[in-house]
């Protein structure tokens, strides 16, 4: 923290700043750069904490960590009120509390609600970027909630494609996804996980399913999957036999095998820890990525704590270099 920035105080960066400053390519950065640190044991997550609070069915948690390269300190706190829809309010509320490293100093405050958005559509396309075929042509979506236009606008900027096709449980909430492929003049079908499976080059799938969506049947040679719906106990988006024939990466290892989608094979005695590969030591060259065309690869994204932190700071740097940040004497 420079004397400059102490003198102003703690650096508050509210949700507006966040959406007006942090784009998807600034998203890519921090994240891509976070998961090859980790790689290289040079930052950290440290253990998260999740629990019912016992008052409006709310689950509230920390994530935290520390990043040694970037120099990132600090915790992501929030959670999960199903009941703020009805309030007009979004159901997932965090906030990005950082910590000057050389101090322990409260830095900075920010927004972490569309911070959440970004870092984890910034994560599976990562994962397209570097294990998707170069020819990709058809990209599937299993999912339209709320963070599947997050997650459809960063993939299509990975690799040229040429058509979307997308399922849902519910078929009409197929339309925002619709106008995001309308605005970008790309073709877009609503079509059966079947169907998906078949024509789809690289798939992303985006639920909070506690039960396989797709067949390991159903995927054709050489599509690349970003998992990026299971992060809690008990949740599962794909067959677990699909990770058995495929190349597994995840962002990491002790969340894949516990928490993420991985953590069904795993139980299953499918494949083990070691069989999987954290897509930093792709990023950093120290392990190989798809080897062939015709290899299944799939990312099981479960969300850590370092992705928060890694954007929350660039935000914060951002808001400072334009202006745009707040301060308050704490």
């Amino acid at each position: 923290m420079s004397v400059n920035n102490i003198n102003k105080g703690v650096t508050v960066v509210s949700e507006e700043v966040c959406q007006q400053i942090m784009g998807r390519s600034e998203s890519f950065t921090a994240v891509e750069n976070v998961f090859a640190a980790m790689a290289k044991n040079t930052a950290y997550n440290f253990p998260v904490i999740r629990e019912a609070i016992g008052h409006e069915d709310a689950l509230y948690g920390f994530k935290s960590g520390f990043d040694r390269d970037g120099m990132v300190l600090g915790l992501k706190s929030g959670g999960y009120w199903p009941g703020n829809v009805k309030k007009d309010l979004t159901n997932h509320q965090s906030t990005v509390i950082l910590f000057d490293p050389d101090t322990g100093k409260l830095k900075s405050l920010v927004g972490g609600n569309y911070l959440t958005a970004v870092r984890t559509a910034a994560s599976s396309a990562v994962s397209i970027a570097h294990l998707a075929r170069k020819d990709a042509k058809v990209l599937g979506m299993v999912g339209a909630g709320h963070q599947s236009t997050f997650q459809l606008r960063a993939a299509v900027e990975q690799r040229n494609f040429e058509k979307i096709v997308a399922w849902n449980i519910d078929p009409d909430k197929l339309d925002n996804l619709a106008d995001i492929c309308a605005e970008l003049s790309l073709p877009f079908e609503s079509v059966t996980r079947e169907e998906l499976g078949a024509q789809a080059d690289v798939i992303i799938t985006i639920t909070s399913a506690f039960e396989p969506l797709l067949n390991v049947d159903w995927i054709k040679p050489g599509t690349h999957i970003a998992c990026m719906g299971t992060d809690t106990k008990g949740k599962q988006e794909v067959d677990a036999n699909l990770l058995k024939k495929a190349t597994v990466f995840t962002d990491e290892l002790a969340q894949s095998i516990t928490i993420g989608e991985a953590q069904h094979a795993v139980i299953q005695g499918l494949i083990k820890e070691a069989d999987i590969t954290p897509i930093g030591e792709v990023i950093n060259g120290t392990k190989p990525g798809r080897s062939s065309a015709d290899e299944i690869t799939l990312f099981d994204g479960t969300g850590v704590g370092l992705q928060d932190l890694a954007v929350a700071s660039a935000a914060a740097d951002l808001a400072e270099a334009k202006g745009q940040a707040s301060y308050i004497n704490f």
